[in-house]
């Protein structure tokens, strides 16, 4: 199988890459770079085949996805700086990229007839309520111009394709790029104290095991909409807070796991105060139609963040 893959230098892109070339898939990466960068953790993440692409370049786009001939895209390469998003001079500019590249993409793989799997988000949702979201629910109401921009990404591949995957993912983390759990271990690291916010809900997602999700997927037909973020902790002995879980929650976790004493303070999204984009309160998304579909769902989070410590060597 051939893939082309979008966004090959972030978190998720560089982890698919790597995925790709352990299956002995045909991966080609591209990125709004001249060069694949990032953490060399395997030989597919530094020397894939690998193209410039801007993907609000719509011609530009046709034209190398018809001479690659791809059987599938997938498109991780998206504007995820969520409060930037929100100023004034940014919004054309993430408009052009999580709408309009979108589309170049669906459009492009419409002509070249090949699968197209898109990347998308809990913020396509209002936050509200406390029920999961279903995958088939396109009750969009985002709250916030990146979730704005993603939903419209949505309707984009589902107006345009027949043969597509829409999967919606939660709080991502990998070993390439920063994130939520490298960012807060290094602020643990030189303070006592830390606050989190208790109030939003959900669950996180592993780029690793998303990645293999993924793969697996493009080997099938069986498109749609799909959740997919790592399964929440049942077990009640595990040392952590089963079922979904808060951002304060996770925090309290990996900051265990990797041996950090540092206070964690719990807090509103209200008392914390410092987003310029409003963040869903309800990112719990039900993961239940992968394992109905007959695909193998992630790994618990707790399990998740043991094995990302233990790579990250942070």
């Amino acid at each position: 199988m051939k893939v082309f893959v979008t966004g090959a230098n972030g978190q998720l892109g560089h982890d698919v890459m790597n995925e790709l070339h352990k299956r002995g898939h045909e991966g080609v990466g591209s990125d709004h770079g001249e060069a694949c960068t990032g953490v060399s953790d395997s030989p597919a993440a530094t020397a894939i085949p690998y193209v410039n692409l801007d993907i609000t370049d719509k011609d530009t786009v046709r034209k190398i996805i018809a001479e690659i001939k791809p059987d599938a895209v997938i498109h991780c390469a998206a504007w995820t700086a969520v409060d930037l998003a929100e100023d004034d001079d940014k919004a054309e500019r993430v408009w052009a990229v999580n709408a309009e590249g979108t589309q170049n993409i669906a459009d492009a793989c419409k002509e070249a007839e090949c699968k197209m799997l898109y990347l998308s988000t809990d913020y396509v949702f209002d936050g509200g309520g406390t029920e999961p979201w279903q995958p088939d629910c396109k009750d969009y109401h985002p709250q916030n111009v990146y979730g704005r921009t993603k939903a419209e990404g949505e309707l984009a591949v589902s107006k345009t394709l027949d043969k597509y995957f829409i999967v919606r993912i939660a709080w991502a983390f990998g070993l390439n790029g920063t994130n939520f759990i490298k960012t807060m271990i290094n602020v643990g690291k030189t303070h006592n104290e830390v606050r989190v916010v208790n109030d939003q809900i959900g669950t996180p997602t592993y780029t690793f095991d998303l990645a293999r999700l993924l793969v697996d997927m493009c080997e099938t037909e069986k498109y749609g909409y799909y959740h997919a973020t790592n399964a929440e902790v049942t077990d009640e002995n595990a040392g952590c807070k089963t079922g979904y879980i808060s951002w304060y929650d996770f925090c309290c976790e990996f900051y265990r796991q990797y041996g950090l004493t540092t206070k964690v303070v719990p807090v509103t999204t209200e008392e914390y105060g410092l987003s310029k984009a409003v963040r869903p309160f309800n990112s719990r998304l039900d993961k239940s139609k992968l394992a109905e579909a007959g695909f193998t769902p992630l790994p618990d989070w707790q399990d998740a963040v043991r094995r990302y410590l233990k790579e990250a060597q942070l």
